[in-house]
């Protein structure tokens, strides 16, 4: 791999999008940086920054001698509420209007050698393709900027033709009945990479009546952003998505595949490092000690991730489903799960799955994905879950809800064969059917086998010569340390 002197003083300045799945693959990405020798800063949101002192402690965020935290507004209203997700198209606008000045102000103070402690200038960005107001403030301070989608490379790819089916009037639809009346399944068969991919499975907010939708307008500007960025990281590998990676190379700044990272992030060997933890809710550890009693294959995972909301009436379904399917069960229940109200489950629910069923508000999900008890993953089917899923040779059955969930399923159930997909119409008997299939059906152990295969080629292009192992190399070789050479 490749190595740098201390001389040479690289300095990144690392800034996610302020959300959960999105944090966790940039501190990721910013360890494995800090292990190859680069200084480190990490900005939060002043709103995240609270939230993650609250869970991990009042000393979680000193950081390290050359590996810091720093923070600035996000431009939203002050809120008392400290344990949600901020309104995602909230937080979209006042990011991309509001926080480039202050952006600008905090590398002004990085590279004061009175004002940074002696810290080396910045020599580097690495940004969230959410957050590309990033690219001016590179421009203008003359380093390379590395914009990370911690999407799939299949979403990205979708966000980057919003622009196209606005042109050819495929979206925003005409009106609410194309929701209900199968134009969602239209083929779209003119993106390289994801042949014959229906309307409804790309990146949800192009289902849409609005012609200035904020959420589309915002993809389109922050994809052609894109085109301006030193280069293109995305938490996947070539062998995953070798057609997409191929066609999204072909009109972007040059593309790294470093994923996945949690497998990547194996090679940082600093202890202090891996203590790092970036956990909006706290994790409940007694998760693994109840799958340890449980027999290999045994058990069910369900988690809607960080930002999924359902109504009562599809919590009351799953859980139904899940208590007439007879199998055991993990189910990650959030306090916000449930749309304007504290998620809460019937006293008979809980009566009656006692002893099979085991409820908690968050939990370590790497380590439980891995844990010999689990045989499959009921999920939203985030990008960072997916990953997750396919690192533990887990099958899944998916419940998309928004943003790139449909374009993720659609891969999942489709192309890798890992996954089926429940109807956003929740019904209890439809769950207990799928759980049934997947715990011991024939149909579920096709998709067992095929996860396993995934974790296997996951583990190659993370491991020692692999693809992501090397274009780690090549980043930073070719553009991190650009402004060095």
């Amino acid at each position: 791999m490749a190595s740098i002197t201390r001389s040479e003083k690289p300095h990144a300045v690392c800034i996610p999008y302020p959300a959960q799945g999105h944090i966790n693959p940039m501190l990721k990405l910013s360890k494995l940086l800090h292990s190859k020798g680069f200084h480190i800063t990490f900005v939060n949101t002043e709103y995240n920054h609270r939230r993650l002192l609250k869970t991990g402690g009042p000393h979680s965020l000193d950081g390290l001698p050359d590996f810091r935290f720093e923070t600035i507004p996000d431009g939203l209203p002050p809120t008392v509420d400290t344990d949600v997700t901020q309104d995602i198209p909230a937080l979209c606008l006042s990011t991309s209007k509001t926080c480039l000045p202050h952006f600008r102000e905090l590398l002004y103070k990085l590279n004061d050698p009175v004002l940074s402690n002696g810290w080396p200038p910045v020599t580097c960005i690495v940004s969230d393709g959410c957050m590309s107001f990033t690219v001016k403030a590179a421009e203008e301070f003359g380093v390379p900027e590395a914009l990370f989608w911690t999407t799939s490379g299949g979403a990205f790819l979708g966000y980057t033709k919003y622009k196209d089916l606005v042109g050819k009037g495929l979206a925003p639809l005409q009106d609410e009945s194309c929701l209900t009346n199968g134009y969602l399944d239209t083929t779209i068969d003119w993106i390289p990479g994801m042949k014959n991919i229906r309307l409804k499975d790309l990146p949800s907010f192009v289902r849409t009546t609005d012609p200035n939708d904020q959420m589309v307008k915002f993809h389109i500007e922050e994809a052609e952003a894109a085109l301006k960025a030193s280069a293109i990281i995305l938490n996947t590998f070539d062998a995953l998505e070798k057609p997409v990676l191929d066609s999204l190379s072909s009109f972007l700044p040059p593309v790294y595949a470093l994923g996945p990272l949690q497998l990547m992030v194996k090679q940082v060997s600093d202890e202090r490092l891996k203590s790092m933890h970036s956990n909006m809710w706290k994790e409940e550890s007694q998760c693994i000690e109840w799958l340890d009693s449980k027999k290999p294959n045994s058990v069910l995972y369900v988690n809607f991730g960080s930002i999924t909301v359902m109504t009562p009436k599809q919590l009351e379904e799953f859980a139904w489903g899940l208590a007439n399917s007879g199998s055991d069960f993990l189910w990650i229940v959030r306090p916000d799960l449930v749309i304007g109200e504290s998620a809460s489950l019937a006293p008979k629910f809980v009566t009656e799955t006692k002893g099979r069923g085991m409820l908690a508000s968050w939990c370590p999900q790497e380590r439980v994905l891995k844990h010999e008890a689990i045989a499959g993953f009921l999920t939203h089917c985030g990008w960072n879950s997916t990953l997750d899923s396919l690192c533990g040779g887990v099958p899944v059955i998916c419940w998309p809800f928004f943003a790139d969930q449909p374009t993720n399923c659609w891969f999942s159930c489709g192309e890798w064969g890992i996954g089926m997909e429940i109807d956003n119409n929740v019904r209890r008997e439809e769950v207990e059917r799928q759980v049934r299939e997947l715990m011991e059906g024939e149909k579920g152990k096709e998709m067992k086998r095929k996860a396993v295969e995934w974790k296997k080629k996951a583990e190659e292009a993370a491991g020692p010569g692999g693809s992501s192992y090397l274009n780690l190399d090549k980043l930073i070789t070719d553009v991190l340390l650009s402004k060095l050479n």
